[in-house]
């Protein structure tokens, strides 16, 4: 799944190709066309349309570039927002929700290798465990 440039800085475009690699997706398009990536029927990565829940704290204006991610656990979201350095962030709307906010302005901060398996994560956290289990056997950690 990596190619030989996994280590350049990731772009927008690797989201839309990253997420179509994976087995059995589809995509859906939300109310303002923008792309949803499913797996069985469960979405996994999608850009989200602006809300008042992101936004400029100086301007308050909303972010029109979130790209949401699911993840595993309340443990795995923790460790991808926890540093203020990082590019995840997430907002009081997603308490409880098991994903994490990017936004497309700060995709440039992960390589491309980080991207995939943030990426490869959130479908494996909402793929059917018989369709995980066989990608995992496929792709065994490195």
């Amino acid at each position: 799944m990596i190619d030989d440039d996994g280590n350049r800085a990731a772009r927008v475009e690797d989201v839309h190709e990253l997420a179509l690699a994976m087995p059995h997706v589809t995509v859906e398009h939300g109310t303002g066309g923008n792309p949803i990536y499913q797996v069985g029927g469960k979405s996994f990565v999608f850009f989200r349309n602006p809300r008042p829940d992101a936004a400029d704290p100086d301007t308050g204006e909303r972010y029109a570039d979130v790209i949401v991610f699911w993840v595993e656990s309340p443990a795995d979201k923790q460790a991808l927002v926890q540093d203020e350095t990082s590019p995840f962030f997430t907002t009081p709307h997603f308490d409880g929700h098991p994903s994490v906010l990017l936004r497309a302005s700060r995709i440039g901060e992960l390589t491309r290798d980080e991207l995939a398996e943030v990426v490869q994560d959130a479908w494996l956290s909402r793929a059917s465990a018989r369709r995980a289990t066989a990608w995992l056997r496929a792709h065994p950690p490195r």
